[in-house]
Order: structure tokens, then sequence, then C-alpha cells
């Protein structure tokens, strides 16, 4: 046999191969219509799509493909008369399948000229968009008409280059948006397409030489019609090599983005090189395999991606590129078989490159039949989606911190709000139940009394729970050695476990000191433990253990980062579901019987760690146990001694106390109880009334509320009195204020609902401190002077 005999035998082959991959396609009804409309060739994707098989459908019209009013209003011969003068027809509408059913379908019908201009039919192509009615454009060519549908294709301009940048063909996309028709562009240079500025850069050598060296050249910029308009143009230019490696030319196509700069990715075929172009593709990974499963063919794109080149992998079973557990789970076998028997299998997952590296790949494998049917191999698509996969896992992640921590955020005003309610009922109670206490001496008041004050105790804890969620609760965070505290804290713990449940102590006596409230830290553990305790079965054991731990900076600012003692309480319990351990720190959820917990005890552990500057993790397994850990921010020996050097409060005097509370109630209770300790008290309802009295009379201490009506609230009011008068102490109180953490900085604050010793130690503290500075500087304060030129009227 002759070279041109094997040469023509080949180029029969592979225009063999490109009908049979055409009639495999299943998802695009690809068809020929003669010049009255009849039809003439029928693929797979129409017999799938229309429901006919090709023999009951060859040689009719393609009109009984249009609904009866279409028929009617004779839309079939107005799109073969316009797609006759035009030279194309494409339109979306309702179209009727063989069972009467109608689909939305994309159709595009193409007037075929041979090389006379004369009219031998139409190409159609119609896709079922009916669940998405904006599709890609379906594809245009067809079985045994490639050559011609290329060419007919208008909204593309695609040619071929020489190596040194002479134009060899021209479509009639190009001619229609460059103005050029074929036999004024053939043989001259691209550049003449380039504006005058660009080919002075060396634009048109720039993108040649890019194509060459890279592999592929694509940008977007103006363009030249023949005419002298200019057009902003979407173009990809891809080198086109032979067999050997050498370069034989480029591939080129532009597109017209003017009005829209963002296109679809441009055609990559051409008329005569369309093996060539799909094996230039690099992006996509396409083969072929055999039925059996056995690599036929390989392009650039699966080179690039997978690593291998085509006499490395060509002959080898494509199961090599899945990871190992995936071919023991059965994942190659399990996808030839679904293209097999359904046509097409499409999946995502990890694949394996040559130097054993993984990454994720968006996987298409298509059934390709011969026109009797019988498989002759499949059409094989990989592409690695390894960063978009990455991103996605990214914001979902990031989407799932944000709605976590809104939900965090609503529920810590839900329940800051409903503890400063609650504290200002405690204190009013409590306080009333210590003035009764001084008034009753009949034992049953007395216990009654006692009972209320127990009572309000309780209530205390849980608004002290409530705020300690919301980041409200005053803190007075100390340096805190947990080794040394641990012996004491154990003994405690241990009266409220069964006899067979073990605690134990794993605390290291280097373990770094932390910041934190001491109270509020024992509870934390305190509310650990319990929550263990109810998760163990009998002979279960809990676990306290701390360690040193440096956390790292992870680029959000609300992370915490530097030397941190990692404390934890682990236990052998029942575990936690993973739909549950979600929702475990939020107020009043509980997994226990009615009656059983309140649902506050982690949600206090939760608030406690966040506002000492840290965070809380819990790690459960169900049926293994849970391990609940709190960071809290290292000690640093300057804090530890500047703690250790605080001064006390020294004997109780005597003093007059302006009172500011709104709540008349509240009001009542406290002037009580600053009376008790034995000083004499003005109140004010609020901040105008209170300035009247300070600029009246003298007074040695201001006890305010922070939530005040009026123009300034109680902190506002603080700062006006330490800017008016300097020397006069104020103490705020609040049930739960935002504004609490920005005025602990500045003033002694109470939490409501406080104990008479703890308003009498910073009564104290704050009037010694007032007396010593006046007598260390031998002056005379104005609220002094006021006062003693008071006493002398009275005397007069």
């Amino acid at each position: 046999m002759s070279s041109s005999d094997i040469a023509i035998r080949r180029h029969f082959d592979h225009g063999r191969q490109f009908e049979l991959l055409v009639k495999s396609l299943s998802d695009y009804a690809i068809y020929m219509i003669d010049p009255d409309g009849f039809v003439s060739t029928w693929n797979a994707g129409a017999r799938l799509i229309k429901g006919y098989e090709e023999p009951e459908i060859i040689g009719q019209h393609f009109s009984r493909f249009f609904s009866e009013e279409d028929q009617r209003r004779g839309l079939p011969q107005n799109i073969l008369s316009i797609a006759r003068d035009a030279g194309r027809y494409e339109a979306e509408g309702w179209r009727v399948r063989k069972d009467g059913n109608r689909f939305w379908a994309l159709s595009v019908i193409q007037a075929i000229r041979d090389d006379t201009g004369t009219l031998i039919g139409f190409g159609q192509v119609t896709s079922d968009i009916t669940d998405k009615y904006e599709s890609n454009k379906a594809l245009i060519e067809s079985e045994q008409r490639f050559h011609l549908l290329v060419d007919s294709v208008v909204d593309y301009a695609i040619y071929m280059l020489d190596p040194s940048g002479v134009i060899t063909n021209w479509n009639a996309g190009a001619a229609r948006i460059k103005g050029f028709p074929a036999k004024e562009v053939v043989g001259t240079h691209f550049s003449r397409f380039y504006t005058k500025e660009d080919r002075a850069r060396g634009l048109p050598a720039i993108a040649l030489e890019t194509a060459r060296s890279e592999g592929k050249f694509e940008t977007e910029g103006w363009r030249l019609r023949k005419d002298g308009g200019r057009f902003w143009a979407s173009v990809v230019i891809e080198p086109i090599r032979n067999e050997a490696g050498d370069l034989v030319g480029f591939a080129k196509v532009t597109r017209d983005i003017t009005e829209r700069r963002s296109a679809q990715e441009a055609l990559r075929e051409s008329e005569r090189q369309f093996r060539m172009l799909v094996s230039a593709v690099i992006d996509y990974a396409i083969f072929m395999l055999d039925p059996n499963g056995v690599v036929v063919s390989w392009n650039a794109g699966a080179e690039k991606i997978k690593g291998y080149s085509p006499k490395e992998i060509i002959g080898s079973h494509f199961s090599r590129f899945y990871t190992e557990e995936d071919r023991l789970a059965g994942g190659p076998a399990r996808a030839i078989h679904t293209a097999t028997h359904e046509g097409r299998f499409e999946g995502e997952g990890w694949r394996v490159r040559k130097d054993g590296t993984r990454f994720w790949a968006n996987v298409v494998l298509d059934a390709i039949r011969d026109e009797t049917g019988h498989l002759i191999g499949f059409a094989k698509i990989t592409r690695d989606i390894t960063e978009r996969r990455d991103a996605q896992i990214a914001l979902q992640l990031a989407q799932e911190q944000l709605a976590h921590a809104q939900k965090m955020e609503a529920l810590g005003q839900l329940t800051g709000g409903i503890a400063h309610d609650f504290n200002n009922l405690l204190t009013i109670v409590g306080g009333q139940a210590r003035i009764l206490k001084s008034q009753v001496t009949e034992p049953r008041g007395s216990k009654a009394i006692e009972s209320i004050e127990a009572t309000v105790q309780r209530g205390a804890s849980l608004t002290r729970q409530l705020l300690g969620f919301s980041r409200m609760q005053r803190l007075e965070p100390q340096p805190v050695s947990f080794a040394e505290r641990l012996p004491g804290l154990q003994s405690m713990l241990a009266t409220s476990l069964p006899a067979n449940t073990r605690l134990i102590g794993a605390v290291p006596p280097n373990t770094w000191s932390v910041m934190a409230d001491p109270n509020e830290l024992e509870l934390a553990i305190m509310n650990l433990v319990l929550n263990a305790r109810d998760a163990l079965s009998p002979g279960g054991c809990i676990t306290i253990s701390a360690e040193n731990v440096t956390l790292p900076a992870k680029g959000s600012p609300e992370d915490p980062q530097g030397e941190f003692v990692a404390l934890s309480v682990s236990d052998t319990g029942t575990g936690i579901p993973k739909d549950v351990i979600k929702k475990v720190f939020d107020p009043f959820f509980t997994t226990k019987a009615s009656g059983k917990g309140t649902g506050l005890g982690l949600s206090q552990v939760y608030g406690f760690a966040h506002q000492s500057g840290g965070r809380v993790a819990i790690d459960s397994e169900v049926g293994v146990g849970t391990r609940v850990t709190m960071y809290l921010p290292r000690a640093f020996p300057e804090a530890q001694k500047a703690e250790a050097t605080k001064d006390q409060p020294g004997p109780r005097g005597k003093a007059r106390i302006l009172v500011i509370e709104d709540n008349p109630d509240v009001t009542e209770v406290t002037a009580a109880l600053i009376m008790q300790l034995g000083h004499t008290v003005q109140l004010a309802s609020n901040t105008e009334d209170a300035l009247r009295f300070l600029e009246e009379e003298a007074f040695d201490l201001v006890f305010s509320d922070i939530m005040m009506p009026g123009a300034m609230d109680g902190l506002e009011f603080a700062k006006y009195i330490r800017r008016t008068w300097p020397g006069l102490p104020v103490i705020l109180a609040s049930g739960s204020n935002k504004r609490v953490e920005e005025a602990q900085g500045q003033f002694i604050t109470l939490q409501k609902p406080y104990q008479m010793a703890e308003l009498d130690r910073a009564m104290q503290s704050l009037l010694q401190a007032r007396s010593e500075q006046l007598q260390n500087r031998n002056l005379v304060d104005l609220q002094d002077a006021k006062r003693l030129r008071a006493a002398k009227t009275d005397k007069s």
C-alpha cells in the first residue's frame, strides 16, 4: 500500500472516529435536514431527546417536532426561510417528543451550502434546556458535515496561522467579525488586525512567542475591522504541533465582546485541524478508553494534569489514576459499569498524578457506540478542580463561623438583657431580706429570711452564668496558680461525685499561672466536672489536666494568640453526637431530663473563657468520652507582683453619700443598706437632680447605677464628676450593661445583687484613699469647704 493510500486510509479512520463520536453524543440532537425540511441523518442524542428511532424518522419532515399551534402559525417554514436567507436561525421554544410530551428546547438551524453557494440542506442542533433556559450554545458540528458546519460559524473568527503568523484559512465568522472575505486575507500576516499602537509595542510577536513558549496565549484588547472600526476582542492563540512535537502553526479564535466583555470559552476546534486542536487543549485531560478501560489516546491537557507522556500511559488501564482505597472499593469498575449501562458517568474525587500527589478531579465518562449500538470505547474528560474545591470548603467554613458568631452575639444580647432585669429584682429581694434580718428575732421569721437569702444566692448564681455567656459578667482577673488550687478544688468536687467515680488531677507543678477571675474559674471547672459526672456510667473516670501552650496567629483578630494554659476536663462517658455538639454552649440547651439541669453550665464556661481573653474547645466521640478545654492567658510575673502588693482597705469611716438610682424599690434597699453601715444618704432619681445636689451640698462619695434616664447615664455622669470634682470618689453598680467593662477600667463597680460586705469594702476603700490623698496634699477639698460652710451656717 502506497504512502498516499495510507494517508487516505488514516484520514478515513479519523473521520470515522469523529462520525462515531458525534453519533454517540447523548446530550444533543444533531441531524441534517434537506433543503425542503426532511430529516436525512439522525444521531443518538436525537433519539434520546425526541424519542424517534433512526428508521422511523429519516425522510420525515422536521415540522413534526413542533406543537400544533406552531405548525398552524407556519413556524417551521418561517424558520427554514430565515435560515435560508440569513444563513442561520437560533431560538428557544416548546418542541414535541414522539410520545407527545413537550420540552423547552434551544435550537440552532444553519444553512449549508456547497462551494458554489448552492443550498444543500440545513444542520439542526437541539438541546433540552427545560430545567435551565440559559445554556451554553448547542454544538454546531454534525456527524457528516463537520467541515461545512465549522465554516458556517458566524459568532467566532476561527482561522489558522503558519508558524510566522501568516493566515492559512478563514471561516465565515472571521469574515463577518473582521469584514474581510477569505480571498483578501489568506496569505497576509495576522498583525493587520491590531491597532497601530499595539503593533508599535510588538504585541503580535509577543502573542505568538507566548503561545509558542507557554503553550497558550489568551487576552482581551482592541482589534480592527476592514472598515477601520474598532471592537473589543477576546483572543486565544494556541500552538499546533505534530506527533514529533514540531510546531506546524497556530489556532486562533477571536470573538467580538464589545458589549459583553466576559466571553465564554473560545471555540477550540478548527475546520481542518480538529484533532490537532483537541490535542493542544491543556486545561482538560481528554482521552479515549477502549471497552475494557485501557487508554488508547492522550492529549496535552492529560499530560499536564496527570504528568504522564503519551508513550508512558497509552496501553495502561485508567484505574492507575485512582487512589489505592478507591481501587479496592471498586471505583474504576463502577465508573465503567455506569457509563456502559447508563451512557454516562460523572463524579468528583481524588485522583493520583504520576509523582504520587493527589488532586481533586471532576470526571466525565461517556460511552461511545457505533451505528449498530456496539460499545467501542469511552470518551473521558478530567479537570483539576482542587483550587475550586479548597475555595468552596474555605467559604463554607467561613459562613459557618459567621453564622455561629452571629448566633452567639444574639443570644448574648438576649441573656444579658434578662440578667440585667433579674439582678435588679434580686437586689430588691436580697436587700429587703437583709433589712428584715436585723429587725426580726422570732425563730420562724429568721428561718424564712435565711431561706429568702439562699434563694437570692441561687438566683444570683444563675444570672452569673447568663452574664458569663453574654460576656457581661463583672470579672476581677488576677494571677491564679491552678496547680496550687487543684487539691482544694478536688476535695470540694469529690463530695459531689458518686463513690465509684474516680477524679484524677494531672496538673504539672511547672504549669503557668493564668490571668483570670478565681471565683469564675472555679465555677467553670465545677460546671465541667458536674457535666462530666452526669455523662458517666458507674466506675467512670474524670480527669482535670493542664499544659502550657503557645497559640500561633491564625490571621483573624478574634483568634487568641500567644502563651496560654490549656485547662481540660475529660471523661470516659457516653460522648456527644456530632449533630448535638455544635449546640452545647447555647444557653438553656441541655440533653438532660426535665429538672436535671438549667442548660447554663457550659454557657458560663464559654463566656468566661472568651471574656478572659481566651477560648474554649470541645472534642467528643460517642461511646468514648468528651474533653472540654479552656485556653486561658498566662499571667506574667509583673502581674503576680502587682497583685501581691495591693493595698488593703483600712478601718471603716463615716460619710455622707449621694445615691443616684431611678428604680424606687432599688433606691429604698440601697439607702437602707448604706445607713446600716452608719452613713448618711441623699437620694436622687436622675443625674439632673444629682448635679443640683452636688452644686448645693458637700458629699464624701457618689453611688450611682449605670443605667440611668436623662441626658447622661451613670457612667457619663461619673466621668463628668471626675472632671468637675476630681477628688470626689464614685462607685457604679449594674445588673448588666455593655458599658460595664469600660466602667471597670475607670471606676470601682459592683455587680447586682451585691452583698453588704462588698458594698462596705468598696466604700471604705475609696473613702480611705480620699482621706489619705487630702492629708498628703494638705489641701481642703471643695466639697469639704461646702460642708464646713454649711455647718457654720447651721450653728449660727
